[in-house]
C-alpha cells in the first residue's frame, strides 16, 4: 500500500512466471505455485488501477504434458497479463533440465508458444483498448514523422507507447494525452 501512494512509482510490473502449472514449476524447481503466485497480481491490482502485468513464460520444458501446457494457457488467461514474453525451451549444457528424459520436440514447442503468442496478442490489445476514452500522462521522448505528420512519441506509467499529434516539440516533458482510439497506442 505504501508503495502505491509514491507518485514516482509506476504501475507497470514484470513477474517471471515460466510456467502457470505447478508440476512443472516444481520441475522447474521454482519455490512458488501459481496460487502464490496470482495472489501477489491481485496484490498490485487492489493498490494500483489498472496496472499493467508482464511475465516470461516457456513452453516445452522437459515433461510439459498437453495437459500441463492447458494448466499454464488457463492460468495466463486467468490473470489477463498486459504481455507474456514466450519462450521455448532450449537446453543449456550443464543444467538439470537438459538431461530430464521427455524432451519436448521442437515442433510442439512451437504450436505451443504460437498459442500462447496469440493470447497474448489478445491481452495486450484489451488491456491497451481499456485505456481509450481515458486521460493518461506521456513521457515524450521523441519527434517523428508519421504520414507527414509531426508527432510526438513516449510512454504513459503502464509503459505503452503513444502517438500525440503536436508539432510542438514536447520531448523531456510529461504531458496529459487523451487516448482517442487504440491506434493511438504504437507497438
Amino acid at each position: 500500500r505504501t508503495i502505491s501512494a509514491l507518485p514516482k512509482m509506476c504501475p507497470h510490473f514484470h513477474l517471471s512466471l515460466q510456467s502457470g502449472c505447478d508440476a512443472v514449476l516444481k520441475r522447474m524447481n521454482r519455490r512458488y505455485t501459481s496460487g502464490e503466485y496470482y495472489e501477489k497480481c491481485a496484490l498490485l491490482r487492489k493498490y494500483f488501477e489498472n496496472p499493467a502485468l508482464t511475465t516470461d513464460v516457456i513452453v516445452g520444458f522437459p515433461g510439459e504434458t498437453n495437459e500441463e501446457f492447458g494448466e499454464s494457457k488457463a492460468f495466463i488467461e486467468k490473470v489477463e497479463f498486459y504481455e507474456a514474453h514466450v519462450f521455448k525451451y532450449s537446453k543449456r549444457q550443464g543444467t538439470k533440465a537438459a538431461v530430464m528424459e521427455e524432451q519436448i520436440p521442437e515442433q510442439i514447442k512451437s504450436k505451443r508458444s504460437d498459442i500462447l503468442l496469440a493470447l497474448n496478442e489478445e491481452g495486450r490489445q484489451a488491456y491497451e483498448k481499456s485505456f481509450v476514452g481515458k486521460e493518461v500522462e506521456v513521457l515524450v521522448e521523441e519527434s517523428v514523422e508519421i504520414g507527414g505528420e509531426t508527432m510526438q512519441i513516449g510512454h504513459t506509467r503502464e509503459y505503452m507507447k503513444v502517438a500525440v499529434k503536436t508539432k510542438e516539440n514536447l520531448q523531456n516533458h510529461i504531458v496529459k494525452v487523451q487516448i482517442e482510439n487504440d491506434l493511438q497506442i504504437i507497438h
